[in-house]
């Protein structure tokens, strides 16, 4: 594009008029949203620290310094040097190159070693190799999907660069029309729960936030988000943010790819390698039960090439006229509420798609605060006057009776979960009660891709409560590792378990709409002893939404096969788990949230609970209220 090269041009001379000739400067260009400045002596640069500061603030854009090519120590001499001035006390256990950015990461066991007092070991590191050191704490469980994502990136590092390239030079393109308006259109997840997927237009720009499935639907037109609308250009669209990595938010996004979408996808580090592994199995469940594949594997491998991975609270340009920063939701791993600053002030967003405003052993509660604010997109998944939830402790308690009247009996407890949150949640309260005695010390089973989602957990503890934080790292117990946990290796080892002594099953996926809790569901069902706990949402049409209205029977679609299967095991909802925030909380979260927005959207609930929310918090706070309509268009300003 002309504009950007006229603006490249620009940035250049002003960096270059800005800084001492003896950085010797190589090479300016746009990388994704940050300006890559290489320098054959970027010592300079980098000591001075507010030189880049004050040129960060004058050009309004990131800037990263990367040293050139020719300077750096080759590939063996720098390893030597990283295990020279490592201290052997860092167990330091990988170091990878990516040459194409100058970076070297190091994983360590106590990262902190290897970052030295104040930063000074990297410094020296920095100084002595020409290479930028990225350091990383070594998960205590191996994640195979981290190790694959990483692959992609390191063996396509050349392509990740010109990609990042091209996309920089969208973004930084020079602006067109002024931004006079701003427009949303509701493409999923508006008056329903699933395929949440919001378009945000303005005269400059068209920014997708969410693209996912509705596992609980069986048609086209009801499971993918309504990309058939008018509004939406994929030749348009600039970027993707995402906002956690549940299938209904993140499930439908490769499909972008496969037909054309060469943007960016904006989300935080945790939530791109979650999505990646549950696309990853939404693709593997679907195939095995005989369901349209909307996409295969090498979209979303190009999905992970086009990610752009950035942390809370981070300010990021994604197109001419639009800032974008992510805040901590609550929800799961890496959730994120979505702030966007759009126009040189005209209007802020906050996208809270799902959010949880309470403390839970998992995370630390959803940010409600925000530099400007003028509208808010809100959950109202648990909006109706009767969906509250009880404490955290009573959940407990409830949960605990449950599991001891069952085991009691000779029974055995199955809790259909999903991989990514609930998961985590139940294992840090399971073991728990295990280790006080609470409940018997029997085996938890973890089926589906639990075992697999806690890992990558363990791999993002930056995303922790700090209260789980200082247990793992303070005190040496992390409840992830605990004995009583066993991965279940395949189909041989579940009839075994089904067939064995009483235990706890942790099973994906967690509405029964597919996965090895079906099959769990339907040899246990019959056995009176044995006990069914949902501990997170029912969507409508799901399996588990079916049986939890205390049905005898229920037909279960297997292959393409119905069949019948009685109930006789005990039904359970404990709702105190869940990751959304409840009425009281979603109340809260609207009168607290600052500053006051001038209009209120409620989305992502059922019909009923998002007109009944949006009449109360009208009532309550005096504000605009409207729950959309999939199709439906708004004008913001």
């Amino acid at each position: 594009m002309l504009v950007s090269e006229e603006t490249l041009n620009e940035i250049k001379a002003e960096i270059l008029a800005k800084t001492p000739p003896s950085a010797d400067i190589t090479e300016i260009e746009f990388e994704g949203p940050e300006v890559a400045v290489y320098s054959r002596n970027p010592q300079i640069l980098v000591d001075n620290g507010d030189l880049v500061k004050n040129l960060a603030k004058d050009l309004r854009k990131r800037i990263v310094i990367r040293s050139d090519p020719s300077i750096r120590k080759s590939e063996k001499e720098a390893k030597r040097i990283v295990e020279e001035l490592v201290p052997a006390e860092a167990e330091v256990t990988s170091i990878q190159f990516d040459p194409n950015i100058g970076e070297i990461l190091i994983e360590a066991v106590k990262p902190g070693l290897v970052i030295g007092k104040n930063g000074a070991t990297l410094r020296t590191l920095t100084s002595e190799t020409f290479w930028r050191p990225n350091v990383s704490r070594t998960p205590p469980l191996e994640s195979r999907i981290i190790k694959t994502v990483r692959e992609i990136l390191f063996k396509n590092s050349e392509e990740r660069k010109k990609i990042l390239r091209k996309i920089g030079r969208r973004i930084h393109r020079r602006q067109l029309f002024p931004t006079e308006w701003v427009r949303i259109t509701a493409l999923g997840g508006y008056r329903e729960v699933g395929r949440s997927s919001t378009l945000l237009r303005t005269p400059e720009s068209s920014i997708l936030i969410d693209c996912g499935v509705n596992v609980g639907k069986n048609t086209q037109k009801d499971m993918f988000p309504r990309l058939d609308a008018l509004e939406f250009s994929i030749e348009n669209l600039d970027a993707v943010i995402i906002t956690h990595a549940h299938l209904d938010h993140c499930g439908f996004l490769p499909y972008l790819y496969k037909y054309g979408y060469e943007g960016p996808v904006y989300t935080t580090k945790a939530t791109s390698n979650m999505m990646t592994l549950l696309q990853i199995d939404y693709l593997d469940v679907a195939k095995k039960e005989g369901k349209l594949l909307p996409y295969s594997s090498k979209d979303v491998r190009n999905l992970v090439l086009h990610t752009i991975p950035l942390n809370y609270g981070e300010v990021t340009d994604i197109s001419p006229d639009v800032r974008l920063t992510l805040h901590n939701a609550g929800h799961i791993l890496g959730s994120a509420i979505v702030h966007l600053h759009i126009g040189n002030g005209l209007y802020n967003i906050a996208v809270a798609q799902d959010f949880k405003f309470r403390q839970t052993n998992l995370l630390d509660p959803a940010v409600s605060k925000f530099p400007r604010l003028e509208a808010l997109l809100m959950e109202s998944t648990y909006g109706n006057p009767q969906d509250v939830m009880p404490s955290n402790v009573d959940a407990e308690n409830q949960l605990r009776e449950i599991i001891n009247n069952t085991l009691n009996r000779g029974g055995k407890v199955l809790i259909p979960v999903l991989a990514v949150g609930r998961a985590q949640e139940l294992q840090i309260v399971i073991e728990n009660l295990i280790s006080k005695n609470l409940i018997p010390p029997v085996p938890v089973y973890l089926d589906g891709m639990i075992s697999e989602a806690t890992a990558v957990t363990t791999c993002h503890p930056e995303y922790l409560s700090r209260k789980l934080r200082d247990k793992i790292f303070h005190a040496g117990q992390n409840p992830f590792l605990a004995e009583c946990f066993h991965k279940v290796e395949g189909k041989e080892e579940r009839d075994k378990i089904i067939l064995g002594d009483p235990c706890i099953i942790m099973a994906t996926s967690g509405m029964l709409t597919g996965g090895p809790s079906v099959e769990y569901f339907e040899k246990l069902s019959g056995d009176a002893k044995n006990s069914i706990v949902f501990v997170s949402y029912q969507g409508e049409g799901s399996l588990g939404r079916k049986i939890q209205k205390n049905v005898n029977e229920i037909t279960v679609i297997k292959e393409g096969h119905a069949k019948i299967v009685r109930i006789e095991m005990e039904v359970h909802t404990v709702i105190g788990f869940s990751g959304h925030s409840d009425r009281k909380e979603l109340l809260a979260y609207a009168r607290k949230v600052s500053p006051r927005p001038e209009k209120l959207f409620l989305i992502h609930g059922e019909k009923s609970k998002c007109i009944s929310l949006a009449s109360t918090l009208h009532k309550m706070l005096k504000t605009e209220t409207k729950a959309p309509d999939v199709l439906e268009t708004i004008r913001l300003c």
